[in-house]
């Protein structure tokens, strides 16, 4: 698994630190997302006790970090900054990632 802010500019915010042991990083600049177009393809699924959208990207995606996708696919069920979606809510899980994947990456000037 490897982070979406891999290759994100970033800072060190304290040059005091041991940067072997500990690193604080300040993103540079905004990530973006792309807008991920619905699809007849995509899976619907009604969360339940214990569903977190890194376990839902595992089991669908087989890599926790792409989250994000189901989080933007989803942007009227799920609240900022949080992992669990509502139980009970209907989340649509796209399925053809490959062109959301090169969408952020073209967006964030990624190669």
């Amino acid at each position: 698994m490897t982070s979406r802010y891999r290759d994100i500019k970033s800072a060190i915010t304290d040059p005091s630190i041991d940067i072997k042991n500990k690193r604080t990083f300040a993103i540079m600049g905004t990530v973006k997302y792309p807008k991920i177009p619905f699809s007849n393809d995509d899976i619907q699924v009604i969360t339940t006790e214990g569903d977190r959208l890194d376990l839902l990207a595992q089991q669908f995606y087989k890599d926790s970090t792409l989250w994000w996708i189901i989080a933007s696919a989803n942007p009227n069920v799920l609240s900022q900054n949080s992992l669990f979606p509502p139980v009970g809510s209907q989340l649509r899980i796209p399925i053809y990632i490959q062109n959301i994947l090169a969408s952020y990456y073209v967006l964030n000037h990624l190669s």
